[in-house]
């Protein structure tokens, strides 16, 4: 399997996707369109290894809900994935059995360099 989980209004998601400059083989899920499913985020997580893995804190709505002063539980922030799909770590790239989450540069090139090593 080869996807990409982004938010088409995210500028950060879209110079990533041109850097990746990714073929027909993968399926692009604009989370704000096409919300995530439960399933989608079991999958991440269990691919990530935990729901903080792919759990953005950066979201704007992460200190407005107070968030940012209590300890959440692994079940609370796949909920709030859930809920609001700000809450996920953009963009997730998923080839295969391997997963990319969030936009730090050595993320996005790990990401780059899997993609060209499957071309």
């Amino acid at each position: 399997m080869k996807k990409v989980y982004y938010l088409s209004t995210c500028s950060t998601c879209s110079r990533i996707l041109k850097e990746w400059d990714l073929d027909e083989s993968y399926t692009l899920q604009d989370i704000k369109k096409d919300l995530i499913t439960a399933d989608q985020v079991d999958q991440m997580i269990k691919m990530a290894g935990s729901a903080s893995a792919i759990f953005s804190k950066r979201s704007m709505k992460y200190r407005a809900m107070g968030l940012h002063e209590k300890e959440l539980s692994e079940n609370e922030m796949r909920n709030l994935i859930l809920e609001e799909y700000t809450f996920l770590k953009r963009p997730v790239l998923i080839i295969d059995d391997a997963i990319f989450v969030g936009n730090s540069k050595k993320t996005v090139a790990a990401a780059k360099a899997e993609i060209d090593a499957k071309r």
